[in-house]
């Protein structure tokens, strides 16, 4: 009796997937399908997947090709299940040609022929109008943020927006973008929503006549730098019903969220102190916006990462906050910390772009303690230690490319579905960090940073 066992999401089930199957199991007499987890899909880089896992494993079932269904869950699972379940052929459609090559070694490997003009992401198209994204800015983030698209369906750049027109048409041409524009009105009539990579003190502007056009807003850090501003914008989007959110990647990524949810269990006890830090050494060039009068520094600059672990785990009632900060001769912070005092905690944010300094997430309890080491913000992993070092626990934790794909990902899931409750990066951890971004400005204009009770 020959064995047969692929392996699939089976998203939006379809003609191709149920022509797979029946494929698959002409080849032998037993055929075992695998659906992936969300999880799994998450950690390969695939953002779209649209059926639940026992909707997709149903499916399946339905399909009556099936012998047997077992769960992929994680990297390297297939050799062991070839193994386990004694199989004589792997089959799998021919978009993957070569790409299971290795497994010849283990069993017969064939690759099915795939039917064609059909699959999930046309379904999808059907299903949802594809968003047209709009690009303002065309700097270093946006271009990154072009090259992480291609791994989030359901949205397409179709503009970009610099009032510099030749950077405009330069980044179309680099990008395969249809329209660039200079004239920001005529830019948001050919778009359904807008991703701000501008100058920070830009981002209220754009944001604003973007919402106020019935545009759907995401921005990057910081979102405004006065914290009137953040709530104007807001109030904005939630009457009109648009969708408004803060670009900061590591906020909607898989590794800082399970992190969270740990620090949250109790594991550690109760959390008395949190410092967080990140720092990169940025050369003091004329026009580096590091290093831009009024709005740069390190603090506008970096400081959005630090406070979020803050704000997340702690909250946004601090009792007591002051800063420290040295600047260049031009009065721009090159390296600053912010103090915050809470009821029965205490944290430190700090950022550097004249200093380095150890770039580290450390989270304090009375129990233990959880460690993310640098570069945090890209979290790939982080130690939750006891006081026997015999019991800590690591947890490696996915994050795939620049990181943009997670929350351009949720993005596209807040506008399609009404009723998506995104808990990642609300509207009060944006109007908390606008407020320490104004109070920080502040502080720094008048020079003097004293102690203040909040």
């Amino acid at each position: 009796m020959k064995t047969i066992i692929t392996y699939g999401t089976f998203d939006l089930f379809h003609e191709g997937h149920l022509n797979l199957l029946k494929r698959a199991r002409a080849l032998g007499d037993k055929l075992i399908v695998s659906v992936t987890t969300e999880q799994y899909d998450v950690q390969r880089g695939k953002m779209n997947v649209v059926d639940s896992l026992m909707r997709r494993i149903d499916n399946v079932r339905n399909s009556g090709f099936a012998d047997e269904i077992i769960i992929e869950e994680r990297e390297g699972q297939k050799i062991e299940d070839i193994q386990k379940y004694k199989i004589d052929i792997f089959a799998i459609g021919s978009d993957w040609t070569s790409k299971f090559d290795y497994l010849k070694d283990f069993c017969e490997v064939v690759y099915l022929p795939r039917t064609e003009n059909v699959s999930s992401t046309g379904i999808r198209t059907l299903r949802r109008e594809i968003i047209k994204l709009g690009i303002v800015g065309t700097g270093r983030i946006a271009e990154r943020t072009m090259e992480e698209l291609h791994f989030v369906s359901g949205i397409t750049a179709s503009a970009v927006f610099n009032p510099r027109p030749n950077s405009a048409k330069k980044f179309a041409k680099r990008f395969g973008i249809e329209t660039e524009s200079s004239d920001y009105e005529l830019f948001l009539n050919e778009i359904d929503a807008v991703y701000i990579a501008s100058p920070h003190d830009t981002h209220y502007d754009y944001s604003r006549r973007a919402l106020i056009a019935g545009k759907h807003v995401l921005c990057e850090k910081p979102f405004v730098l006065k914290e009137t501003e953040a709530k104007e914008l807001f109030e904005i989007a939630s009457e009109a019903d648009l969708v408004l959110m803060e670009a900061i990647k590591t906020a909607y990524s898989p590794g800082f969220l399970n992190l969270l949810a740990i620090a949250r269990s109790g594991r550690i006890g109760k959390i008395c102190d949190i410092e967080a830090a990140f720092t990169k050494l940025v050369p003091e060039a004329p026009k580096a916006r590091e290093y831009a009068p009024i709005c740069g520094g390190a603090f506008t600059e970096l400081a959005s990462y630090p406070l979020l672990p803050i704000v997340k785990l702690l909250g946004t009632n601090y009792s007591e906050l002051y800063f420290d900060h040295s600047a260049n001769s031009n009065g721009i912070d090159i390296y600053s910390k912010a103090y915050f005092k809470y009821e029965n905690a205490i944290a430190t944010a700090k950022t550097g772009i004249g200093v380095k300094s150890e770039g580290q997430l450390l989270i304090s309890g009375t129990n233990g303690y959880i460690l993310a080491k640098s570069p945090w913000w890209l979290m790939k992993g982080f130690e939750v230690c006891y006081e026997n070092p015999d019991d800590n626990e690591f947890f490696a934790t996915p994050f795939h490319g620049f990181g943009m794909r997670y929350e351009l990902a949720d993005f596209v899931q807040n506008i399609n579905e009404a009723s998506f409750k995104n808990f990642k990066l609300v509207k009060s951890d944006s109007i908390f960090m606008a407020r320490i971004m104004e109070q920080f400005l502040k502080a720094r204009k008048i020079n003097s940073l004293p102690r203040s009770s909040i």
